[in-house]
């Protein structure tokens, strides 16, 4: 499975003016590998940055976490649009997601305090430190992620997502919050400043 410009793009014309302009040079091929963003999700996420472009100042980067993946694969997707380059990491989902601790995603949430995970555009906001470090506020922009703020879900490390971890077949669970690796946190929110998008789905 290879993604082209086109295949990102999807046909949106007012897309592909607004997020790349003329001048851009045509994508790279992203690598057929296990990691590689779903081509579904890739859409969505381009859709939700349209629809939400006057919230969003940053549109070069985005991130994007496929919650219909097992928790022990990459599944935090952080895409280059100038280039159609990815990296992708481990993270965590909401217990509430997943009461029976399968490493699925049962169910998505918005209701405070359902401890579970959330679809939906989300805005990358500002940093704070907290009992997990460095960590990022996010703001909800989508009906079903309305109550962000209010849950407190942020961008955070946690002891409980690694490749070792993972090798086991699953991944510690969250409150909601998306929890990465605490060797990638650094990363990650170097890549997703503040005014950038992050989009989750289940597809």
């Amino acid at each position: 499975m290879t993604f082209s410009r086109r295949h990102l793009l999807g046909g949106g014309g007012a897309l592909a003016l607004s997020v790349f302009g003329p001048a851009s040079k045509v994508f790279a091929a992203l690598p057929a590998l296990g990691d590689s963003p779903d081509p579904r999700l890739v859409r969505h996420a381009l859709d939700a940055l349209e629809r939400h472009r006057g919230a969003i100042r940053y549109r070069d980067v985005i991130g994007m976490v496929d919650f219909g993946r097992a928790s022990q694969v990459p599944r935090f997707h952080i895409l280059d649009l100038t280039n159609g380059r990815h990296r992708s990491h481990l993270v965590a989902h909401g217990r509430g997601s997943d009461p029976d601790h399968s490493g699925w995603v049962r169910r998505l949430s918005n209701a405070p305090g359902s401890a579970a995970s959330s679809s939906g555009a989300y805005l990358v906001s500002d940093d704070y430190f907290g009992k997990h470090g460095r960590s990022r506020r996010l703001i909800g922009l989508d009906p079903e992620n309305s109550n962000v703020e209010v849950r407190r879900i942020v961008i955070h490390a946690a002891r409980y997502v690694s490749p070792e971890i993972a090798r086991g077949g699953k991944l510690g669970r969250s409150e909601g919050c998306f929890a990465v690796a605490q060797a990638d946190i650094a990363q990650v929110l170097e890549r997703l400043g503040p005014g950038r998008m992050i989009y989750a789905a289940k597809i």
